[in-house]
């Protein structure tokens, strides 16, 4: 299929109704239709396992499914059944049901590194939850962030510190610092800097790379001999890279980590987990200042619930974990074969864990290039791939990695001639898209 046979003329017209009543189009940044070439970002139907339908009757192969949230595939019958089975018995009620004991019972098996759970909505919340309650176990003010991370909250003490930080004072930026990764030495520099004053590290234990060897364990030492949180973002890593993910996988335990995206297979959930000393602190059973850690109306809703235990219980037995690993493996192998092939191995790149597979585009001198991967998303789309990433379900088959790799190897002979011009402009059709974080729209 070439470019010019992809039209979309349903999701066009949809995608207008969205900006005039949806601030951005989307109610995910990274939906929006500025991360997709023009007038091809499709408006989804429904999904079922690894596949997606748009409104105009297209069907794709989808990676990167609900922004790594539904690792199991779309409309999972495992998940649905139990999901099911509370909708008629309700789902929120003016006391805890049981379910949310039984659901943290499972979560902590599954996690047997923290000794407290507590569930939420979104992952931004469990997030800040940490923040606040390492800064009031701490009585310390500043919060250090890894500054090789993407994303942590959409609250202040994050959003702040990025190119999009209208609407946030000044002040409360000035207490967030950053480290780098895998730098045990300029984290140690900037602890020593603000002596005291530090009241957290929070991090993703690992995302494009592997991390060094001895650095989460380095991480662990410096927080303790300077008095500080350590937290671990595991928004992605968890269920990905083990099921009691990366804390599970390379042994170093946080004092409080966080969990989300895979949880719950696209049904919302998220958790805060952690140390019975620290966690306690937002409870009922200790003798200090009360700290507001977590209290949502729908944090326990009983659907959800299900689905996360339904997930765990999923990836325990099923193997899926290792699953994903082996099917990451066999389409970043079948990508770069395809690249090489074509001439652009060194400018179509694919990195990150086979279980969390990320792509760059590169262009003829080398570096990230937008316009680049405005060429490079439009061919796969017009092959019937949805890829903002490469990050893969355990609901794809060998077939669908290899007609990925095929339409792969289509796009990447596309890609040749618009280096080979030095000028991809004339296969975009549209402006480029653009980068979620940026000052202006």
């Amino acid at each position: 299929m070439d470019t010019e046979e992809l039209h979309l003329p349903l999701s066009r017209t949809a995608n207008e109704r969205l900006h005039a009543l949806i601030p951005g189009g989307a109610h995910t940044y990274a939906k929006g239709d500025d991360q997709y070439p023009e007038d091809l970002a499709p408006v989804i139907s429904h999904g079922s396992g690894a596949h997606v339908w748009d409104i105009d009757g297209n069907r794709y192969i989808e990676y990167g499914s609900g922004l790594r949230s539904v690792s199991l595939g779309h409309a999972h019958p495992r998940v649905n059944e139990a999901v099911r089975r509370e909708l008629d018995r309700g789902s929120n009620f003016v006391r805890p049901s049981i379910v949310e004991v039984e659901a943290a019972e499972r979560f902590l098996a599954t996690v047997p590194t923290a000794e407290m759970v507590k569930f939420a909505k979104n992952g931004s919340d469990a997030t800040t939850a940490a923040v606040r309650l390492a800064r009031a176990a701490t009585g310390r003010p500043r919060v250090a962030i890894c500054a090789d991370h993407p994303f942590f909250s959409v609250d202040d003490w994050f959003i702040g510190t990025t190119p999009m930080s209208a609407g946030i004072p000044s002040e409360t930026n000035e207490l967030t610092v950053t480290f780098p990764y895998g730098d045990l030495a300029a984290t140690e520099e900037l602890l020593t800097r603000y002596e005291g004053e530090v009241a957290c590290l929070i991090l993703e234990p690992a995302a494009q790379c592997e991390p060094p060897p001895g650095y989460l364990a380095g991480l662990r030492d410096l927080a303790d001999r300077h008095g500080c949180v350590l937290v671990f973002d595991e928004m992605i890593t968890g269920l990905r890279w083990s099921e009691a993910g990366a804390q599970g996988l390379y042994g170093v335990v946080p004092d409080l980590s966080t969990f989300g995206k895979a949880l719950g297979n696209g049904f919302a959930v998220s958790a805060l987990a952690g140390r019975r000393e620290l966690m306690e602190r937002g409870g009922l059973r200790h003798s200090g200042d009360r700290v507001f850690l977590l209290s949502t109306t729908h944090g326990a809703e009983t659907h959800s619930l299900a689905a996360a235990m339904a997930v765990l219980t999923t990836y325990a037995e099923e193997g899926i974990t290792a699953r994903l690993h082996a099917l990451g493996e066999r389409l970043a192998a079948g990508v770069r074969a395809a690249a090489a092939d074509a001439g652009v191995g060194d400018h179509i790149v694919v990195r990150g864990r086979a279980s969390n597979l990320v792509f760059a585009t590169l262009d003829e001198h080398g570096l990230p290039s937008q316009e680049y991967r405005t060429l490079f998303l439009r061919r796969l789309l017009a092959g019937g791939v949805l890829a903002p990433s490469f990050v893969v379900s355990s609901a794809l088959d060998d077939t669908d990695i290899d007609h990925t790799v095929e339409v792969v190897a289509q796009a990447c002979a596309v890609y040749r001639k618009a280096l080979d011009a030095a000028d991809p402009t004339p296969w975009l059709v549209g402006r480029p898209v653009k980068p979620v974080f940026r000052r202006l729209a």
